[in-house]
């Protein structure tokens, strides 16, 4: 099982769920997937008696969880306890169900694969080049994804350096590279690209993949050079590394007379010209 298909079922029409935009984050129905996992029909009082079970064995998770209005059967909006996919999954393990079992054998290979990983770091890459070839990728676009996590690694580890902190800091500084080279925030090339939770550079095109190695590479070697020593110097040189690559996309539309910033994802473009070469 993968972890697409184990967040399908949390997606299903079986499952209520919320997409929150500032967090990206999906947010589901504690009662409704306990009803799935478990056949019972009193899901509440099943949940009510985990949460107890869970607080007495020192797990943080029921304090953690939120709570929603969502519409409920008769359909009015009614308050109910939710979990983002992180906690559904801390949940699932804690479920004695057979439906439950696919998941934790899952989570089982993930954790075993993470450590191998770890152990031996090249198995990761080879790991992800399989990935990205049963989704569709080509070769040739693979080697680039693999070149910019390379360039990405060597950006953040110079954040570091600068006293940058991980998390909403790199957000920040990963915005202003984005908007300064592509003209729109993170959040905008995504909803451009129709995209959630996903990773944003998974959906560039060849060409939008390389201007953003070139924004951040730039990044880098201008950080080296200016030492900045405070979050808003790093938010300039971040700007300036954007603008590198902003002026590679200006005059390649100016030349080309095509956008460059796009819809489509590397994958789609790859399939949209087999099926071309197919009706030939």
């Amino acid at each position: 099982m993968t972890k697409e298909t184990a967040i399908k079922l949390f997606e299903s029409k079986q499952v209520r769920s919320v997409w929150d935009s500032e967090a990206e984050k999906w947010y589901f129905s504690i009662i409704d997937v306990i009803e799935i996992l478990t056949g019972t029909d009193r899901p509440r009082k099943y949940w009510s008696d985990l949460k107890a079970k869970l607080k007495k064995e020192g797990s943080e998770l029921s304090e953690k969880i939120g709570q929603l209005k969502m519409a409920a059967e008769d359909g009015k909006m009614r308050i109910t306890d939710i979990a983002d996919t992180q906690q559904l999954f801390r949940l699932v393990q804690s479920v004695p169900s057979p439906k439950a079992e696919p998941f934790k054998q899952w989570l089982a290979q993930v954790g075993s694969e993470r450590l191998d990983e770890i152990e031996d770091p090249e198995s990761g890459i080879d790991r992800l080049m399989e990935t990205y070839l049963r989704k569709g990728y080509s070769k040739e676009w693979i080697n680039q994804r693999l070149k910019s996590i390379e360039i990405r690694k060597e950006l953040t580890d110079e954040w570091e350096n600068r006293n940058v902190k991980k998390g909403q800091e790199f957000a920040i500084l990963t915005d202003e590279i984005t908007k300064a080279w592509s003209g729109l925030t993170t959040k905008q090339y995504k909803n451009l690209k129709d995209l959630k939770k996903e990773n944003l550079r998974d959906h560039m095109t060849n060409l939008e993949l390389v201007l953003n190695m070139l924004a951040e590479a730039s990044t880098t070697e201008i950080s080296k050079d200016k030492k900045p020593k405070t979050f808003n110097e790093n938010k300039i040189v971040a700007r300036k590394g954007g603008n590198v690559a902003k002026a590679a996309r200006v005059q390649l539309e100016n030349t080309t007379g095509k956008k460059v910033v796009t819809k489509q994802s590397a994958k789609q473009l790859e399939q949209n010209k087999n099926k071309e070469i197919g009706e030939k």
